[in-house]
């Protein structure tokens, strides 16, 4: 028996193979403290669990979904955008429902490349969107995001070669993993930048609503004509703490919208109407959950980072996202080696940025989606194994 190419080239999905780490070393009795994956640990806000409880008793949403997504839904998500970002969305023709924005972002390249096409691809960078490529038969080129840069991409240095070349471009801010941040300038920039090249812009923007010290993330297609070269994926996973009801959504251009429901229509369904329902509810609230969840992850940001830089570390605090991007502290190690050798003598585990790509090496991410108690104790147990300067 044999199985694909694509398949035998594809590389473990990093949260897998971490998964499969921890769950191991609970079996053994390990008191994990784990700021590994992105999942939120607070609840889903009441009112949207309410909506679902009350919508799924009617037989109606027992059955098939539409492919696209319930107009009421598609309808919401178009006016959360005129309400936050002052962006006119077409609800019929300028927005898919998603099973989760992850679906969208590794299903866009079926939609835009051929076999052999090339795609720029950000390093580091969330594993989907080179994976993605890969899959559909495209050829990722990475491009780096370095600290001296803000993590931002350095759009005047492009090759004009590998930029006359890429089909499309993936850009993803608030960040993961390194909770940097963009300004409508910046996107500006890079809207211009594709314009000139006839790049397409995938942005990724699951994390438009976590914006810590009152940092208000921006929307790709708040500049002017981004719609005609662009596409935006969103979530409720991050915002609302819903990661596992898989609700998201993509807007922007039509012909990429049409092109990505087309393909959802022959590979997938659509989402479960009553988790629409109860997505029409989240969008309706406004920024208030959102507001308390950013204060809860803003206080646990300075409560580590501060813990950190007693122990000696070089850490900065992140403005968007709900990652810390941490430099390794021995510089000895690689950044796997080091999370390793931490999680063994601690029980506290930490992300090595190399798992996001070659620029990742030597940092860690941390996810600040544990509890002040934890964080705490996390900050001890590194002290009392030495892991400071």
């Amino acid at each position: 028996m044999e199985i694909s190419n694509r398949i035998k080239n594809l590389p473990p999905y990093l949260f897998s193979e971490i998964d499969k780490m921890i769950a191991k070393a609970r079996q053994k009795g390990v008191d994990v403290i784990n700021f590994g994956i992105g999942d939120p640990d607070q609840p889903t806000p009441e009112a949207i669990v309410q909506t679902m409880q009350e919508v799924i008793k009617d037989p109606a949403v027992h059955r098939y979904p539409s492919y696209k997504g319930m107009y009421e839904f598609r309808k919401a998500a178009a006016d959360w955008y005129k309400k936050h970002y002052k962006v006119s969305i077409d609800p019929e023709n300028e927005v898919v429902a998603l099973i989760g924005s992850k679906e969208g972002i590794a299903h866009l390249p079926f939609c835009i490349l051929n076999s052999g096409d090339q795609a720029l691809v950000p390093d580091p960078g969330y594993p989907v969107y080179n994976n993605g490529v890969l899959l559909a038969g495209g050829q990722p080129i990475t491009f780096p995001l370095l600290e001296e840069n803000n993590f931002l991409p350095d759009l005047d240095g492009f090759n004009p070669e590998t930029a006359r070349k890429a089909k499309l471009m993936y850009l993803n801010y608030p960040n993961n993993p390194t909770g940097a941040v963009a300004d409508k300038e910046f996107f500006e920039k890079a809207a211009a930048f594709a314009r000139k090249h006839d790049i397409i812009i995938a942005h990724d923007a699951a994390y438009s609503e976590i914006g810590l010290d009152d940092y208000q993330p921006h929307s790709f297609l708040e500049v002017k004509g981004a719609k005609d070269i662009g596409i935006e994926f969103n979530s409720l996973s991050k915002s609302f703490n819903m990661t596992g009801w898989r609700i998201g959504w993509a807007v922007g251009n039509k012909k990429l919208i049409e092109a990505l429901g087309r393909f959802k229509t022959n590979i997938d369904s659509g989402i479960f109407s009553a988790i629409q329902y109860s997505g029409i509810k989240a969008l309706d609230m406004g920024r208030a959950p959102v507001s308390r969840m950013n204060k809860i992850y803003t206080k646990r940001r300075d409560l580590l980072v501060n813990g950190l830089k007693n122990l000696g570390w070089t850490v900065s605090k992140n403005r968007g996202s709900f990652y810390i991007w941490l430099p390794v502290l021995e510089k000895k190690h690689s950044s796997q080696k080091f999370s390793k050798k931490l999680f063994e003598q601690t029980g506290v585990f930490f992300t090595p940025g190399s798992g996001y790509g070659k620029n990742g090496e030597g940092y860690l991410r941390i996810a600040l989606t544990v509890n002040k108690k934890r964080i705490k104790e996390a900050i001890q147990r590194l002290k009392d194994r030495g892991f400071k300067y």
